[in-house]
């Protein structure tokens, strides 16, 4: 643990890490049954194309979310692509500048205008009062986005959405798992998307799905997965190549088993966070319901400059410096980046904005101890104990490296 400011490595002292902490390295579950798992598929010599474990995979997430279908996909991108086609999206769609890219990549992907909307910067979610200000006649839907694992504001989006008859679909990478108002997200709105990226909590290495309780929104996502095939050479409709295969299954199989452990982790993670910097001024842990089930995918801090002396980039770099590859996210907003910035007027989003320079991820997961976190969060305090000295320190830095501090 560092007790000086001599120590600390963005002024000379040796990084506190070894090896680089990251923000959502891959958690492993049981290796012997996935590799059990493996070694069925190759004995089957079945891989891909709607095999048993992908079969077996979305039954069981369906399942586990209480949702009537669970269309497995190659990742969650294109398992939001196919939501979009599968519903008619067109014209203008609301979402949030506050989410990463491929939210609205997949909309503008589909010639479709995201239509950016500001955040309540309480809940990092979007807000519904903006939400409806934005409705135009050529808006067909709402995507809401759940972060952090956080449930967006879904009742009153629901009935925005009604009252304009507007499609309304959610957005839940972050939230596989987690509940709102007592119910497992995954079977609100017309259609919700997951994502099992590798950098998620859980994950099927890549992966994705669209889970609904649509019958036909089901039927035709599960024809376009598959170019439009219906049988062995019956194509009913235009289609993609958007399918899970069985490896892909399998890990996810195998990391559904251990799902109650790892999420028991996280929580160990976010305890020890949220208790390591309870008294440090200025920065504060995101906080999550307890009434409601949550992944404690995300150990996320907001960094308020007034108060701890320093800004969030300036934490950021005395992390990194010792070897802890924090992020921040979702620096700038996504109608600040191309092609958006370019193609479209560039809206007021003050809470985006403002939370978009507040806010840091750290890590957390399997590969993470006790320890790492009680080190990390003595670096943090010191750092903002020290806050004059760093960020002089930081502020020289940037202007050698061709940076000049604001």
């Amino acid at each position: 643990m560092k007790t000086t400011l001599a120590e600390l490595a963005i002024l000379g002292g040796p990084p506190a890490f070894v090896e680089p902490l990251h923000v959502g390295r891959p958690n492993i579950g049981d290796r012997t049954r996935f590799l059990e798992r493996v070694g069925e598929m190759l004995d089957r010599r079945w891989l891909t194309n709607d095999g048993p474990f992908v079969k077996e995979f979305e039954g069981r997430v369906a399942a586990l979310l209480g949702v009537r279908h669970c269309v497995a996909t190659c990742n969650g991108t294109l398992a939001l692509e196919l939501a979009i086609r599968g519903l008619g999206l067109r014209g203008e769609v609301i979402v949030p500048s506050f989410t990463f890219v491929a939210t609205a990549h997949a909309l503008q992907w589909h010639g479709i205008r995201p239509v950016f909307a500001d955040v309540d910067p309480r809940t990092h979610t979007l807000d519904p009062e903006q939400a409806e200000r934005a409705v135009t006649p050529q808006t067909s839907a709402i995507l809401g986005v759940h972060v952090w694992g956080r449930p967006c504001a879904v009742d009153a989006l629901t009935a925005i959405a009604k009252a304009h008859r507007l499609r309304l679909v959610f957005d839940s990478a972050h939230a596989f798992a987690c509940s709102y108002q007592g119910t497992l997200l995954g079977r609100f709105g017309d259609a919700e998307i997951l994502s099992f990226h590798a950098t998620k909590f859980f994950h099927t290495v890549e992966g994705g799905a669209v889970v609904t309780n649509d019958e036909d929104l089901a039927q035709r996502a599960r024809l376009m997965r598959n170019f439009g095939f219906a049988g062995y050479d019956t194509v009913l409709t235009l289609g993609i190549n958007g399918k899970m295969n069985e490896m892909c299954a399998a890990m996810g199989l195998t990391n559904l088993e251990q799902l109650d452990d790892i999420i028991s982790t996280n929580l160990r993670n976010y305890t020890h966070y949220r208790r390591g910097l309870a008294n440090v001024p200025g920065v504060s842990l995101v906080t999550y319901d307890p009434r409601e089930r949550c992944n404690y995918q995300y150990i996320v801090l907001e960094v308020d400059e007034g108060r701890a002396g320093l800004e969030r980039d300036d934490l950021l770099e005395v992390l990194r410096a010792e070897n802890v590859l924090a992020r921040r996210y979702f620096y700038p907003g996504v109608h600040r980046m191309e092609p958006y910035r370019t193609l479209y007027p560039q809206p007021a989003l003050p809470g985006t904005q403002w939370l978009a320079a507040r806010v840091l991820s750290l890590p957390t997961g399997a590969s993470i101890s006790p320890d790492d976190i009680n080190a990390l969060c003595g670096i943090i305090a010191l750092a903002v104990t020290h806050a004059a000295e760093v960020r002089a320190t930081v502020q020289r830095r940037r202007t050698a490296m061709g940076h000049p501090a604001d």
